[in-house]
């Protein structure tokens, strides 16, 4: 079972749920395809990790084949290829590695080689195993990157996908295998508006989700107000607490610490095995 966990922002709790999720989940599985700003490792601390560089493909001329017929260049939708002073110039950043470069050249002047843009990480932290993907500064997309993580994952654990925030393509490459969708929002405008994002994306992917309110407090809450108005599961309350922050802060598990967020994250994840036995039910 997958369990995806995304948020319309950063910083709403989206790795505090997922770590802690898995933490009470045992002989679980933690994948963190937030592959740009990676966190869950520093709550989980793994050991016995071994690292596995990610490579992708870019075109490289040969210039003494090249004759200038422009053709890769006027195939490339990117603009990653260019023609300028009889020479041809490549843009390895905007390259999206699709190869067509290569089978258009009538001179067979171009081929490819490996660019490494990252890395990916598995070790183990009790009886969790511990993935993060790794992007290196500078690159254009680490969808390759979370492509590995999930391609490699084979066996039938319970499987929580702490996925980049946002709704970017690499959301919809986190996401696009997931059983069952968790949305973490904030109680502000900001967090609504971000919230109401990545519910019309897994409504377009058509994946069953609930919502959890993180730094939940009394008074209005538009992201509260926003689940009532599209009659959104809220599958949780996590209150605004400062002991909470403070074990998190310190890159604790909350619900490794302490006995009260213990509880707290089981019964969450009691009513996320519920809502996706459910679904299973319901389409069946």
């Amino acid at each position: 079972m997958n369990i995806a966990i995304l948020s319309g922002k950063g910083g709403t709790g989206k790795t505090l749920v997922s770590v802690n999720l898995a933490a009470v989940a045992k002989n679980s599985m933690y994948i963190d395809c937030d592959v740009e700003e990676p966190n869950g490792h520093l709550f989980f601390k793994p050991i016995n990790i071994k690292e596995e560089k990610i490579a992708v493909k870019i075109p490289v001329v040969d210039e003494a084949l090249c004759n200038g017929c422009r053709k890769c260049a006027d195939f490339c939708k990117f603009n990653a290829l260019a023609y300028a002073k009889d020479k041809l110039i490549i843009f390895d950043d905007v390259c999206h590695s699709c190869g067509g470069c290569v089978l258009v050249c009538p001179e067979m002047a171009i081929s490819e080689k490996d660019k490494i843009i990252g890395k990916v990480e598995k070790g183990v932290s009790g009886d969790v195993q511990v993935w993060s993907g790794i992007l290196n500064i500078g690159e254009a997309t680490g969808i390759p990157i979370i492509k590995k993580l999930l391609d490699d994952q084979k066996d039938n654990k319970l499987t929580f996908i702490d996925c980049p925030p946002g709704t970017a393509c690499i959301v919809m490459e986190s996401i696009k295998d997931a059983d069952y969708c968790v949305l973490v929002a904030e109680p502000t405008t900001f967090g609504a508006h971000n919230l109401n994002m990545v519910y019309e994306l897994v409504s377009l992917f058509g994946k069953p989700f609930g919502v959890i309110l993180n730094k939940y407090t009394d008074g209005y809450n538009p992201s509260e107000e926003f689940c009532k108005e599209k009659n959104i599961k809220i599958l949780a309350y996590i209150p605004f607490d400062k002991e909470l922050g403070s074990i998190t802060s310190n890159a604790n598990i909350a619900s490794l610490s302490n006995d009260k967020y213990k509880k707290v994250f089981a019964k969450i994840l009691d009513t996320i095995k519920k809502e996706v036995s459910s679904e299973a039910v319901t389409n069946s």
